[in-house]
């Protein structure tokens, strides 16, 4: 399977202006065009391609995501619903909840699919250690 090249989604007029220009890249990302005879955002035939629905990235383990079930997860409870073949998705708690469902599931070794578990438990148990001080 051949990987479809995207096309670079950079600022209209990057070039033109010397704060957005070369050796500037974070300035050189998209923003939205929004002027009444802007080209781009007309879609005219030459100009730089718009942002639109389409123009994704396929991101390296969404597969092994995309063959599991989801399993929404509000409490520590929930966690015995996971089973074989199956993700937990951390529904929207506080951040106390969140510690104890985050540790249950790290010690349980479930795969929560839109969490980073290592890097969210450390940086709520800093912010939590920070306002304790």
């Amino acid at each position: 399977m051949t990987e479809k090249k995207l096309p670079k989604f950079i600022r209209r007029n990057w070039n033109l202006k010397s704060r957005l220009g070369k050796g500037r890249k974070k300035k050189q990302v998209w923003r939205r065009a929004k002027g009444r005879h802007n080209k781009v955002r007309e879609k005219r035939k030459g100009y730089p391609i718009k942002v639109m629905i389409g123009f994704r990235t396929e991101k390296k383990g969404r597969d092994l995501i995309q063959d599991m079930k989801p399993v929404r997860i509000l409490n520590v409870r929930d966690l015995e619903k996971v089973g074989k073949g199956q993700t937990a998705f951390v529904g929207k708690v506080g951040n106390k909840k969140r510690i104890e469902i985050l540790k249950a599931a790290k010690e349980k070794k479930i795969l929560v699919a839109n969490l980073n578990v290592k890097r969210k438990l450390k940086t709520i148990e800093k912010k939590i250690l920070g306002e304790k001080k």
